[in-house]
């Protein structure tokens, strides 16, 4: 049996777009209500993809904004990112694009293993992004989309186990072949 791959996730977005509520409902499979700002977590989760093990280590980051200054520990060592706005926000798919162009620009890659997450689906009657606009987006990044519910545990786990098929097929690995470099 191969050794778990250790794989370290920033999970990114605006304030109050449900980073936190997302990762929490994947890390220990409950919805908390309350809303506290976050400053910043990590979360450990080991999960089996492709008959793989993978040791996660999820950053769940302070909410950003086109303003922010970019904290550099969340591009050193990075393997993938979740970047989430809120269906329910325009101003937050705006910011998400902002955040993209300053992984580019910081990481100085043409491209980074995203997934982009329209969350909190179970609001749909407050929907102010639509999904041909998530999914027009994720288009052009080349990125993965999904539309998701934290409250509800729509997509949750879909995220994450989508996320890391990117991350080895940007390490040029399929999700069978073995890896052959070192994390």
């Amino acid at each position: 049996m191969p050794a778990a791959k250790q794989r370290k996730i920033a999970v990114m977005g605006y304030r109050s777009v449900g980073k936190s509520s997302l990762s929490i409902q994947f890390i220990e499979g409950q919805f908390v209500d309350s809303y506290d700002p976050t400053i910043e977590n990590t979360f450990t989760k080991t999960v089996r993809v492709n008959s793989q093990d993978y040791e996660i280590r999820l950053m769940d980051t302070a909410g950003l904004d086109e303003y922010s200054m970019f904290p550099s520990q969340y591009v050193i060592d990075i393997h993938g990112y979740v970047l989430v706005y809120s269906i329910t926000s325009v101003k937050s798919f705006d910011v998400v694009k902002s955040i993209y162009n300053k992984l580019l620009d910081i990481t100085g890659k043409v491209q980074v293993p995203v997934v982009l997450v329209g969350n909190k689906t179970d609001l749909h009657l407050e929907r102010q992004v639509s999904t041909s606009d998530g999914k027009k987006l994720a288009k052009d990044w080349n990125a993965i989309f999904l539309e998701t519910s934290a409250k509800e545990n729509l997509s949750v786990s879909d995220v994450f186990h989508l996320l890391l098929s990117e991350i080895e097929k940007a390490n040029g690995n399929s999700g069978d072949k073995p890896n052959c470099s070192i994390s």
